[in-house]
This record gives C-alpha cells, sequence and structure tokens, in this order.
C-alpha cells in the first residue's frame, strides 16, 4: 500500500481485535457470507499465536441482536438481511476461533467496535494505542472500527490477508481507503517481520 506508518507503531502499544467472525457472514450460504472468509481463519489463528506469544492482548467482537428485531436499528432498512440473532448457531463465532479464556469478547449491537461497547474502556484500561484489526467485513464492521479508531486518535492497522469484505469489489475500495487516510494495510507477515526487527 502507499504510506506505512508502523514505525510508529510500538509492539506494546497494540492490542489484536477479531470483528465478527461468526457463522452468518463465513459459512457456506450464510445470510451476509463474506467471500473468502473462510479462508482468513488460518492467518488470524497465526496472529492469534503471535498475540499470546507477544503478550498482546485480543478482543473478539460478536455481533447480536434480540429475536424482536428492536436492536437492529437501522441495518435492515437497506441491503442486509436479518442476522446475528440471539440463541441461533448464525451468531456464533466459528468453532475454529473460539475465543480463549483469556481473550475478551465483546457484544455489539452497530458496525462499530467501539459504539456502545467496552472496547473504549478496554484499550485505556489496558494501556493501548492502536488496533491490529482482522475480520469481517471490511466495508461494513471493520471499516466502521477503524474510523472508530482514527476518531480516537488511535492507530489502525489492518492487515489485508485477515480481512474480507462482503464483495471482493467492495474489499479492495475499503482497503485503498483505509490506506488513503485512515491506518496502515499490510499483511500479517509484513507486521510480524516488523516487530521482529
Amino acid at each position: 500500500m502507499a504510506i506505512n506508518n508502523l514505525s510508529k507503531v510500538k509492539k506494546e502499544d497494540c492490542a489484536l481485535i477479531i470483528i465478527d467472525m461468526q457463522n452468518d457472514f463465513l459459512a457456506e450460504g450464510a445470510p451476509i457470507e463474506c467471500p473468502g472468509g473462510r479462508e482468513l481463519i488460518p492467518n488470524i489463528l497465526k496472529m492469534k499465536n503471535w498475540a499470546y506469544e507477544n503478550d498482546v492482548p485480543i478482543f473478539y467482537t460478536q455481533e447480536m441482536h434480540n429475536k424482536k428485531k428492536t436492536d437492529f436499528g437501522m441495518e435492515l432498512e437497506r441491503s442486509e438481511p436479518e442476522h446475528c440473532v440471539e440463541g441461533t448457531e448464525g451468531v456464533k463465532i466459528v468453532d475454529s476461533l473460539v475465543p480463549d479464556e483469556r481473550d475478551y469478547v465483546i457484544v455489539k449491537r452497530r458496525y462499530s467496535s467501539f459504539y456502545l461497547t467496552d472496547l473504549d474502556i478496554l484499550m485505556k484500561g489496558l494501556d493501548k494505542k492502536a488496533l491490529i484489526i482482522t475480520g469481517v467485513a471490511t466495508n461494513v464492521c471493520v471499516f466502521a472500527t477503524v474510523l472508530d479508531t482514527h476518531q480516537r486518535d488511535m492507530r489502525a492497522i489492518v492487515l489485508s490477508d485477515c480481512v474480507a469484505g462482503t464483495s471482493p469489489d467492495l474489499h479492495d475500495a475499503y482497503l485503498k481507503n483505509v490506506d488513503y487516510v485512515f491506518g496502515d494495510v499490510v499483511t500479517s507477515e509484513e507486521l510480524i517481520n516488523h516487530f521482529a526487527k
């Protein structure tokens, strides 16, 4: 990507976030199946292991809505079908990425991982200033989280081989947009190699 500000990021300031790796976004035929989403899992697992080895905290987000649909807000007014309803298989994080006891799981009702959740409190409580971002969807919840990270004067690092969008075109466009003004876009290997120097 065009601009790389990783030199300004210290590993000890980072937290890893895994956004919405749930059945309703990843399973074959899921309501909002993100193309390439299942293929991200090995790279995200690699980053989880790297985080554990380097004492980097891990946050999971889990989008969740009640059965009465009273907490969807405006999400169902446009292109999205009903998804991530409490008590369904779709709301569950995929088996291969089930959170460990030491991870933080953040339930969210909106696109941004910060909006009306504990993420900001946890970042401050753990004295973290940079978010390494993985998960789905690049053009929706990943981007909303990048934007809110940037607005809080924290650094956003999006791992291009650990995110997938609702379509390949939107995925590519949003990665370019993040790189344009909001944060760094690098591969997982580039980030690991950077911090290994």
